[in-house]
C-alpha cells in the first residue's frame, strides 16, 4: 500500500513543477500538461518532443501501477526516470538562472522520489 501511496505522491508533484519565462510569463506543469493534451487532438504533430511525451507516458504508467495488485517496481523505475529527466531539467534551469521558484519547485518530486526509491530497494532486501 505503501508503494502505491507514494507512485500517487510522484503523480502529485510532478503536475507542479514551476515554469516562469520572459517577464511575467509562468505556468504550473498541470496547466502546461492540460493545453498539451488539448492540442494532441488538434495538432498532434506540435506535441511531439521527447520532453513532452516522455513524461506524459511516465505519469501513464504511475497511474497504471495504482491499480495493480502490488505495484510494479521496474515500472516505477522507469516513470521516475522518464518524470525526472523533466523534473531535473527544471531544477537545472532554475539554478542556473537564479529562479527560486523553479528551483524549490522541484524538491518535493526529487524528495518523493528518493523515499520511493529507498522503499522499493528495502522491499527487495525483505
Amino acid at each position: 500500500m505503501k508503494s502505491k501511496i507514494l507512485n500517487f505522491l510522484l503523480i502529485l508533484f510532478s503536475l507542479f513543477g514551476y515554469l516562469e519565462w520572459s517577464g511575467k510569463n509562468h505556468m504550473l506543469l498541470f496547466e502546461a500538461e492540460i493545453e498539451i493534451l488539448s492540442k494532441l487532438f488538434i495538432n498532434p504533430k506540435s506535441v511531439i518532443h521527447p520532453f513532452i511525451i516522455l513524461p506524459i507516458i511516465s505519469q501513464f504508467l504511475l497511474l497504471f501501477t495504482l491499480f495493480q495488485e502490488t505495484a510494479n517496481t521496474k515500472l516505477t523505475y522507469i516513470s521516475i526516470f522518464g518524470l525526472g529527466l523533466l523534473i531535473y531539467f527544471l531544477l537545472f534551469v532554475g539554478i542556473i538562472s537564479l529562479n527560486y521558484r523553479t528551483a524549490l519547485s522541484t524538491l518535493p518530486f526529487i524528495v518523493v522520489s528518493i523515499l520511493t526509491i529507498l522503499h522499493h530497494r528495502k522491499l527487495k532486501v525483505k
